[in-house]
């Protein structure tokens, strides 16, 4: 095949041959100045093409469940539904960072590439299996997705401790270890839901799915993003903030604290505990909430849909939890309006993750598709230009996805808490609309590009998109 007139393109830079002793990150084909601990390309490309889809089908499940949300918010529609959003796209989104993010933070490689390849393969059985079998009161399809989950988070374990036992990183790294930690107490409780399907401990009425939904939301996903972020937000805002590190390593320390605090007072209805874990939790939400200003205040790039993304992000944050007080305030006077109005701060917290995540994966996928590119000889873009990051993706689309999500969110958490159905559809169909838009904006302009790339074999384990 030959390149097209309007897509120069430059000789296939020769695969980068493998130094002794590299294993987990080496692999065939990697472009020249990509580290050796970096996985393959689609190891996190393949998780977050798979969180689009998961954001599709969230979509549509709160279309299915609206009527049952507005009668009760913990149905099992409604169940179905959060699940395909915190495991099949928040869950999912989060790994494939972390599958990117932890050996380069580290300077270690992951313990194998052939275990993200299982883990990504069973935590896609869980994640689609889990919420269909709630859905269609399937109970053995549900014990399936269960142990599937269980299986990928310890993979998941035994591959990152290799990276992650690396000593002197900072306060990210030790943020991640306690994060993974949260994800292996929120599978355990998810574990335990499942196991008493079939009974009446797990009572999804009282304070036990909250308690599993503080420790999934702030100390396993929230926590990787408080922690991420600390290192994203300095290269994507060109921000240097003096003591910045302060208020990023209180917020990684005092977020789990207050998890660990909380959780079990709601669990077992300890009010002085709950609300003592509570405001640990919101002090090390507020130091997160410090060090973006600084980053914001600091920054010599100017603003754009990346900075629109990361402060509506912090405002669904913020409302999340002028929520969660509400509904705390409403619970004893009316217990229905109490968990409807838990189920909007929820909803909230959740936009908070989805959109950050957005945001961020418009900068951190064309940085990994461009790799890919120039590694195939593509140095030019459709103008004739050097091929940047900003060319592997229509920003108008960009912007229609930021929209999308947030209209999304805010349709869906009014939907909740005011209980009407219309909103939680509309919100609903906004949200997959989302995920249809972003995958397909951060996709085909690359795919195109690699069509008209000189003939060459692929590099292996680099398949993927977007």
């Amino acid at each position: 095949m030959t390149a097209s007139p309007h897509v120069p393109a430059r000789p296939p830079v020769p695969p980068r041959p493998v130094k002794q002793g590299e294993t987990g990150g080496a692999w065939p084909g990697r472009p020249p100045g990509v580290p050796a601990v970096v996985p393959p390309p689609g190891v996190p490309l393949s998780f977050l093409a798979a969180a689009a889809l998961g954001l599709v089908a969230c979509g549509a499940a709160l279309i299915w469940a609206r009527g049952a949300a507005t009668t009760d918010p913990t149905a099992d529609p409604v169940v179905a539904a959060a699940h395909l959003g915190v495991l099949a796209t928040l869950s999912t989104g989060v790994l494939g960072a972390l599958h990117q993010f932890t050996p380069v933070v580290t300077h270690r490689p992951l313990r194998s590439v052939a275990l993200a390849w299982a883990t990504f393969a069973t935590w896609m059985g869980a994640a689609w299996l889990l919420p269909s079998g709630i859905a269609t009161q399937q109970e053995g399809v549900v014990e399936i997705g269960g142990g599937l989950a269980a299986l990928a988070v310890t993979l998941l374990v035994v591959n990152l401790s290799a990276p992650l036992a690396a000593r002197g990183k900072g306060h990210t790294v030790t943020g991640l270890r306690l994060a993974l930690a949260g994800f292996v107490a929120t599978a355990c409780f998810g574990v335990t839901y499942v196991a008493d399907r079939r009974g009446n401990w797990f009572d999804l009425s009282g304070h036990t799915v909250l308690a599993h939904a503080v420790i999934g939301l702030f100390a396993w996903l929230g926590l990787t993003y408080v922690a991420v972020a600390e290192k994203l937000w300095p290269m994507f805002f060109l921000a240097h903030v003096p003591g910045r590190h302060l208020a990023g390593r209180l917020a990684v320390w005092l977020i789990p604290a207050g998890v660990t605090l909380l959780s079990p007072g709601l669990l077992t209805s300890i009010d002085w505990l709950a609300w003592a874990g509570a405001a640990v939790l919101a002090a090390g939400l507020a130091a997160h909430l410090t060090s973006l200003a600084a980053h914001v205040r600091h920054r010599r790039r100017k603003g754009g849909l990346h900075l629109a993304f990361v402060a509506t992000s912090a405002g669904f944050l913020i409302a999340g939890a002028g929520l969660a007080l509400a509904a705390t305030l409403q619970m004893s006077r009316d217990h229905h309006a109490g968990m409807a109005l838990a189920a909007a701060a929820v909803t909230a917290f959740a936009g908070w993750l989805l959109e950050a995540l957005a945001g961020h994966a418009h900068k951190v996928v064309p940085f990994i598709l461009w790799s890919v590119l120039r590694g195939r000889g593509i140095a030019i873009n459709s103008s004739g230009g050097p091929l940047g990051f900003g060319d592997l993706y229509d920003h108008w689309f960009a912007a229609a996805t930021y929209a999308l999500v947030t209209a999304g969110v805010t349709a869906v958490a009014a939907g909740f808490g005011a209980t009407q159905p219309a909103a939680l559809a509309a919100g609903g169909g906004l949200l997959a609309a989302a995920g249809l838009t972003a995958a397909a904006n951060l996709s085909v302009t690359p795919a195109l590009l690699l069509r008209k790339a000189p003939g060459s074999p692929a590099p292996a384990g680099d398949a993927g998109s977007a």
